[in-house]
């Protein structure tokens, strides 16, 4: 049974609902930090109870009771900057699709979860210092590792070229080596590795075949 062309076009509620979080709050920062509201602690406030700190696995003082655990998934909800953020939440949606037909709504958010405590978790192990991380990246290379067995998957069982994967996945260590010397190494580049091989191990997982879905 075929799925109706209107599912294809439309994004699912759970990925709109993660999209607009990410939207609204970095809106929300971006406009009362401006003069006119002088409110730019706001940003402050939210990146200390909701950053990824690695200093709180090593016996830092908390500002709450169990944010060494809250963190691992509150820090991809929260941006550097405008642009941070829609170039994040634009992948999100480009990736996502697909990621909800595959496994579901449910799954998505499994997916997206798992991720970005794979990408903290990975950040926390290589990452030199104790400074903080945020944006959701690690999730979105959570999503371009499933997407990226997905199509191995599919190039397999008709026989194709898995060339394009390999250039794809060329492509996205490249960019990382670019954009970390763009911005003279504020790259979270660990959390991008551990998002893509906890997506791609995920979807290994869950659906080893191309008749495999995600069933909760």
């Amino acid at each position: 049974m075929s799925t109706p062309p209107s599912a294809l076009q439309r994004h699912a509620p759970v990925l709109l609902w993660i999209v607009g979080t990410c939207a609204f709050l970095e809106a929300a920062f971006t406009l009362l930090g401006l003069p006119l509201f002088g409110l730019g602690r706001l940003r402050n406030t939210a990146m200390i109870y909701g950053a990824f700190w690695p200093g709180l696995l090593n016996g830092w003082t908390p500002a709450f009771k169990g944010q060494h655990v809250t963190m691992f998934v509150t820090y991809a909800f929260l941006h550097g900057s405008f642009l941070h953020m829609l170039f994040n939440m634009l992948i999100l949606l480009h990736l996502g699709r697909e990621t909800v037909l595959r496994l579901g709504q449910g799954g998505f958010l499994l997916l997206f979860v798992l991720s970005s405590i794979g990408g903290a978790a990975i950040y926390a192990l290589l990452a030199p210092g104790d400074a903080p991380m945020l944006g959701a990246s690690g999730a979105v290379f959570g999503l371009f590792g499933a997407t990226m067995f997905w199509d191995m998957q599919r190039r397999r069982a008709v026989g194709a070229s898995l060339g394009p994967v390999g250039r794809l996945l060329l492509g996205l260590i490249v960019m990382n080596v670019l954009l970390y010397f763009m911005v003279a190494g504020m790259l979270a580049w660990q959390a991008h590795l551990g998002g893509f091989v906890t997506g791609f191990a995920l979807a290994a997982l869950i659906t080893p075949t191309l008749q495999h879905r995600f069933r909760g």
